[in-house]
């Protein structure tokens, strides 16, 4: 990819494009999820009822119910984990049948298993309890068949989010899908502007497959993009070992072919977990420091009168902007919004309060709001400012992969911080060693790696390069 050289300018208006992306669904894909689960457990109730009145003559025959109840957690484990809630299960009503009723008779065997070892089953009326599960069965059928029925009429059949990028390639007409030009939203794959990253990455924000038509010439550096965004993105093409793809998938109704060249580092459940700990972290953190963020805040607020906090637009998820939160480390009037200068030892520009909070990075605190906004999460690769550079280089001109860094949400602390790679970047390899551990990082998340970083950080609260 071409280097782009000079300063950084702001050439259009990024805020413009979010009006004319197509709205997004996952929100509402998850709203479904929820109710079909509680609508399963609702009928699985009442299917057990029902067997109960037909063959005792109780409605609520109490070993029924009993059996139902201890059969739902099971039945709800094994349907998360089978996609039985899933974006397929939501168009294919025979897939979500399938899957439902596997996840039913599993949970059923189970159950039965450890009744009959613990001598319990003796308890159940073999009878009505098989008339509940077939019941069961036969509702769950019910009800995933008229679930494409509502979307159809209220969703207009549209379950997922589809852009196509059109940017000179073969013509790609994909249904229920929004197509732009690239020409038009100032998108050039080859360029390294943070401006024009900024308008792809909103453009991209929750689509869940992203299909690029493009020249030969320019599908590589597209590949690259789409792998630095984290979307799930395909480019029509043949097969092509430069481009790294991951599979292929056919439109046989179009007669196209495209390669899958990035699937995004995280699933939906990955992506659930991580935000519920970062809510879950942030939440308790704000609540037990809240004394010292008064205290810090009224420290710096008393030594020159200046705003307690200082906001900088950073690189965050998908290469787009967000606003930063720091405390105020800087005397007013000196901040660096770009953060075209690193800050230096003896630096003078730094307050008597800022030296200290700095130097035990309070400073960093108030971006737990950032963390409870969602721009930022608790461990991830931290955000750079714009104008930051190493040997008198922007960080992309250095190692063009440090765009892929951004594929998650950046992090309050990261893998690099706690390996001790923090500080001012004067020479490329202070940018190198970190850009290494946040790919390794973003390649290999894990709940519990995030929860030993977390603990790993308040060894390096205190840093030499910490200043």
């Amino acid at each position: 990819m071409n280097k782009q050289t000079g300063p950084i300018v702001d050439q259009a208006q990024p805020d413009t494009i979010d009006a004319k992306i197509a709205p997004s669904l996952e929100r509402r894909r998850l709203r479904a999820y929820v109710v079909l689960l509680l609508f399963d457990a609702i009928v699985l109730h009442l299917a057990f009822a029902l067997a109960g009145l037909a063959y005792q003559g109780v409605w609520w025959f109490e070993t029924n119910i009993v059996a139902v109840q201890t059969m739902l957690p099971v039945y709800f484990t094994i349907a998360f984990y089978n996609q039985t809630y899933g974006a397929r299960a939501l168009s294919n009503w025979t897939f979500a049948a399938r899957q439902a009723l596997t996840a039913l008779l599993i949970a059923a065997a189970l159950i039965n298993f450890v009744a009959f070892y613990t001598k319990s089953n003796a308890e159940f009326s073999r009878v009505s309890v098989t008339l509940g599960f077939v019941m069961s069965a036969i509702a769950i059928v019910a009800l995933r068949r008229l679930v494409p029925m509502f979307i159809t009429k209220f969703w207009g059949g549209r379950t997922r989010n589809q852009l196509v990028i059109r940017d000179g390639g073969p013509e790609f007409d994909l249904p229920m899908s929004v197509s732009v030009s690239a020409q038009k939203f100032g998108l050039d794959p080859a360029s390294h502007d943070p401006f024009m990253l900024d308008r792809l990455g909103k453009l991209l924000k929750n689509q869940d497959r992203v299909v690029i038509s493009t020249p030969k010439e320019r599908r590589e550096e597209w590949a690259f993009l789409l792998k630095s965004a984290g979307v799930y993105g395909e480019i029509v093409s043949e097969p092509a070992h430069d481009l790294g793809a991951v599979g292929l998938h056919r439109y046989d109704r179009l007669d196209r072919t495209t390669l899958v060249v990035s699937t995004g580092p995280l699933g939906l459940r990955a992506r659930i977990t991580k935000r519920l700990f970062d809510v879950a972290v942030a939440s308790a953190a704000l609540a037990a420091l809240s004394p010292v963020l008064l205290f810090v805040a009224a420290r710096i607020k008393l030594e020159d009168g200046g705003p307690a906090l200082f906001v900088q637009r950073r690189l965050g998820q998908g290469n787009k902007f967000f606003n930063m939160l720091k405390f105020r480390s800087m005397a007013v009037g000196k901040n660096d919004e770009n953060g075209d200068r690193s800050t230096g030892r003896q630096d003078d520009r730094v307050t008597k309060v800022g030296a200290f909070i700095r130097r035990t990075s309070l400073d960093e605190l108030p971006q737990l709001i950032n963390v409870l906004r969602g721009d930022m999460s608790i461990v991830g690769p931290r955000p750079h400012a714009l104008g930051s550079q190493a040997n008198n280089k922007y960080f992309w001109e250095v190692d063009a992969k440090y765009w892929a860094r951004h594929c998650l949400k950046p992090g309050l602390t990261g893998l690099a911080q706690v390996r001790g790679h923090r500080g001012a970047t004067e020479e490329e390899k202070d940018l190198t060693d970190r850009l290494q551990s946040d790919l390794e990082y973003v390649s290999g998340w894990s709940l519990r790696r995030d929860i030993r970083i977390v603990f790993q950080t308040f060894w390096v609260l205190q840093h030499d390069n910490a200043f």
